[in-house]
């Protein structure tokens, strides 16, 4: 046998090096990939129902569709239809669950199409008809809970336990006239707040508020996003769509949103389009009516208002005015009830500070869409 030189010896073990890595990429297949009863093989996907225990005799299902990719890659799960009556997100993952092809797809998906299905089938807003409680305040659930508990928990356990990242998808109730934004929740762990923040920015919604509010006890995170958040996963929740509407346009956002979300983490080609000036919410806060009766709003949606002025008032039922609701800050309407009916504690309308180095050189509202009836 011929003795090689060096140089040779260094160029064939980098050649097989080379031959040994292709050769090991190549019988790399990603397994299966499962969420609670649903499984599917790399390359292809999935739909079918994750079930909801029943007790008492009530229960429910949760539609999902799994999509895996024939090559590995992060695992992402977007969850429509929290609330069942917010209609663009549910209508842009059923759009989404067509237009991917599993073998162009790097990594997988999680696409819970209607979270909150007993709500999306009575039209019911905020809460859920066999409860009537709001699964987006009482995640992360319990197994032995009310059915919008069970429900947190089997979407905790089965669809945020098994993602890497995740987008809880909500615009406008049937209620609520609502601008497009996004809500970046920020924790104490600054890498984790890197990672949500090019998340809340390649979605390509503004404004972005700062949410530093939520709870850090995941025993009590209350929402589907916190939870994710307080388990170490980046995720974001969006707003796009107002008042139970099916609109192009608010479908159309959050198709584009998620897609950018599938391009940041590497699960298809392509570099997402990130907001170039986003408008940043400091400080929001919601306010609730006093009054059971109904709700006048004086604003639309999108409003730069002024701290003090009255935003609306409630009437009983007679028509006399019980209250006169006024804004506890300057700043822009985020939504705003649209339909006149209104119960104690429910909330009326949200209003969001600009952050100050931006308000300063503002003297109109910032979005065209809030001029929109």
């Amino acid at each position: 046998m011929p003795i090689l030189k060096p140089t040779a010896r260094i160029v064939l073990w980098l050649a097989c090096l080379s031959f040994l890595t292709a050769e090991g990429q190549e019988e790399k297949i990603p397994g299966p990939f499962f969420v609670g009863g649903i499984g599917v093989e790399a390359g292809k996907s999935a739909s079918g129902y994750l079930k909801v225990p029943e007790k008492d005799g009530v229960g429910t299902s949760i539609p999902v569709t799994l999509i895996h990719g024939a090559k590995e890659g992060k695992c992402l799960a977007f969850v429509a239809g929290v609330h069942g009556y917010e209609y663009p997100p549910i209508l842009a993952l059923y759009r989404l669950k067509e237009m991917v092809n599993p073998q162009q797809l790097a990594g997988k998906l999680i696409l819970v199409h209607i979270a909150n299905l007993p709500a999306f089938q009575k039209r019911t807003i905020y809460y859920n008809p066999f409860d009537w409680k709001n699964l987006n305040r009482v995640f992360p659930g319990h197994p032995e809970g009310t059915l919008c508990q069970r429900i947190a928990h089997v979407l905790t356990e089965e669809v945020i336990k098994k993602c890497d990242a995740l987008v809880d998808l909500h615009c406008g109730d049937g209620n609520e006239a609502l601008i497009p934004y996004t809500y970046w929740m920020t924790s104490e762990n600054e890498d984790l707040n890197e990672m949500t923040r090019q998340m809340a920015l390649a979605f390509g919604i503004s404004p972005i508020i700062i949410d530093d509010t939520r709870s850090k006890d995941l025993a009590d995170a209350r929402y589907l996003g916190n939870t994710a958040i307080l388990l170490g996963k980046p995720a974001i929740t969006t707003e796009s769509g107002y008042l139970g509407k099916t609109d192009e346009a608010s479908v159309r956002r959050n198709l584009t949103g998620v897609l950018n979300i599938m391009k940041l983490f590497g699960l298809l080609e392509g570099k997402p389009d990130f907001l170039g000036e986003p408008v940043w919410i400091d400080r929001y806060e919601v306010v609730y009516s006093k009054t059971d009766g109904l709700f006048f709003p004086r604003f639309d949606r999108g409003a730069y208002v002024q701290r003090g002025q009255v935003i609306g008032i409630t009437t009983d039922y007679l028509g006399n005015v019980k209250e006169e609701l006024r804004s506890p800050f300057s700043g822009l309407i985020l939504y705003i009830i649209h339909t006149p009916p209104t119960s104690v504690g429910e909330p009326l309308f949200e209003v969001g500070r600009i952050r100050m180095e931006e308000e300063a050189h503002r003297s109109s509202p910032p979005f065209p869409i809030a001029r929109q009836p």
